[in-house]
């Protein structure tokens, strides 16, 4: 560091060497990256398949989230690492995209990145490494195709997507209601699906959640459910058949956006602006009550008057919901959102077959359920659990399930789990390797050894010996030439997922191998790492 002037005498430090970044070349530097990224999958491993344990993780402000879903436990770690935050943005991609497999697609990166170190320590290079990663990816994407199995739904029919749902589910720590949860993700999706554009708008589903009772008590409701309650306790707490106003604008009198100062002098004048007040509350009310409304939801809240006269004209209210809820029970209710008391109209009043408050337990807390109405595209998913935790997992694992079945109406090819998919493909991939005279082929090799790393995480997850089980069922699939044959987990005493109901999605399990092989591209061809020092 050197002390320097300038024309005025103004002194001003020079400092050398640039902060002395670090900076890491050629092989140290891929060899770092790939230590990351495994070191990141190797965290998540232990969390594959049915038995596979969760993980707990504290943020900084003392809130605790016990998980094992890959995407939630990587977004809650604090990553510092770049290589480790691009596991990271792989796991978060394939949970946009796809919303299940999370864990797997990173296992399956960091079981990649394991054997191109050793092709690298052997001299080959990384882009001769990388090109034969892709060509291996475009073996098992197409093979893939080929073993998997289309299978019919309706509306009436929708077994097959329970059961893959069922499986999705088997490895959260809801599983004991697996067969329920699935059932309710599955008739939700079909409430709000459009089976002829095959698209499911996720956000028509609302997950509400409520600590107390059991995970067994949790339901679906064919309608909107509003954490709040009557805006008065003496409010009806049932009305059939209503007609519901759904209002943006505030019960109360309006207030100039100008500066203004009203002066009162006497007692008349005080009276006389109480009696205008009154008034305008009476005529809002009034306005309600002419177009026939027996229901008025309000975005804001209104004052101890406007309570009583609601009460007193016999017009049941509630305050303060929110925007989007609001949104929600017009699709539902086939109403429109008021902006202004002028604006409303009969047309405008959305109608319910029934509304009701339904209080829980004994802390007097209280919702409001709108059940049959007029438009049944928007369903609600209410959750009930031991505590916090529990309910916030159990609608991450709801979330898994509304996934996988939205992806199966979007495209119904499904293809075996328990390891079952990525045994054959690795096996086509082993065959096919061959076919490529290059040094391309040790990659190509290389790429089939590393699938077989999600088999074997699953066999250790579940206390069996992993390369004695990966093997007998690796030979068991070559001599039956049978896709199905898998890790039994569950120890029900065979290895055909067919029949155990073990199915994954075929986009989900594509999905995988082609993100986990860009990624690994990426890290491969990184051969200079310039980092700033630390202070």
């Amino acid at each position: 560091m050197a002390l320097a002037f300038d024309e005025f005498g103004r002194p001003f430090i020079i400092i050398k060497e640039q902060e002395q970044k670090t900076r890491l070349r050629g092989l140290d530097a891929q060899k770092a990256n790939i230590s990351a990224g495994k070191a990141v999958a190797r965290i998540l491993r232990t969390s594959l398949g049915p038995k596979g344990m969760d993980k707990m993780l504290q943020s900084p402000d003392g809130d605790v989230t016990i998980t094992n879903d890959g995407a939630t436990i990587l977004e809650q770690m604090d990553v510092d690492n770049q290589i480790a935050k691009l596991m990271v943005e792989l796991s978060r991609s394939q949970d946009y995209e796809i919303g299940d497999g999370t864990t797997g697609v990173v296992v399956m990166a960091g079981a990649l990145l394991e054997h191109a170190e050793r092709l690298l320590e052997r001299g080959i290079h990384p882009i001769r490494v990388a090109e034969g990663y892709e060509m291996a990816s475009r073996i098992a994407v197409e093979h893939l195709e080929r073993i998997a199995h289309k299978f019919e739904f309706s509306l009436t029919n929708v077994e097959s997507l329970v059961q893959t749902c069922m499986t999705t589910l088997s490895s959260k720590i809801v599983n004991r209601c697996k067969r329920s949860l699935a059932e309710i993700a599955v008739n939700a999706v079909m409430a709000v699906a459009d089976l002829e554009r095959k698209d499911v708008n996720l956000d028509l589903i609302k997950v509400e959640g409520k600590v107390g009772g059991k995970l067994e008590d949790t339901e679906l409701i064919y309608g909107i459910l509003v954490d709040k309650e009557m805006s008065h306790p003496q409010m009806p707490k049932q009305i059939e058949d209503a007609k519901i106003a759904i209002l943006t604008c505030p019960f109360e009198p309006p207030k100039p956006k100008t500066k203004h100062k009203v002066d009162i002098d006497t007692v008349e004048k005080f009276q006389n602006l109480r009696q205008q007040e009154q008034k305008y509350f009476d005529d809002m009310v009034q306005q309600c009550k002419d177009v026939g409304a027996t229901l008025v939801i309000c975005q804001w809240g209104f004052d101890d008057e406007a309570n009583h006269l609601l009460l007193h004209r016999n017009l049941p209210a509630v305050r303060w919901v929110g925007g989007v809820e609001l949104e929600l029970i017009a699709i539902a209710t086939g109403g429109m959102i008021v902006p202004r008391f002028q604006e409303l109209t009969p047309e405008k009043l959305g109608k319910a077959g029934l509304v009701r408050e339904k209080s829980f337990g004994t802390t007097k807390d209280r919702m409001i359920y709108i059940e049959h109405c007029a438009n049944s595209r928007a369903v609600t998913i209410f959750i009930r659990g031991g505590n916090k935790m529990m309910i916030e997992e159990t609608k991450r694992s709801i979330h898994d399930a509304l996934c996988v079945a939205r992806n199966l109406i979007r495209n119904n090819s499904i293809v075996y789990g328990g390891g079952a998919a990525e045994i054959s493909f690795s096996l086509a991939v082993e065959a096919g390797a061959d076919r490529y005279p290059g040094v391309e082929q040790y990659a190509i090799r290389a790429f089939a050894d590393a699938l077989d790393a999600i088999p074997m995480a699953l066999a250790e997850n579940s206390g069996l010996q992993p390369i004695e089980t990966l093997f007998a069922v690796k030979s068991q699939q070559t001599k039956e030439d049978n896709p199905c044959c898998g890790i039994d987990c569950n120890d029900v005493g065979t290895n055909d997922m067919h029949e155990q109901n073990v199915f994954e999605t075929l986009i989900g399990k594509q999905q995988q191998i082609l993100l986990a092989t860009q990624v690994v591209k990426m890290i491969l061809k990184i051969d200079d790492v310039i980092s700033p020092s630390d202070y």
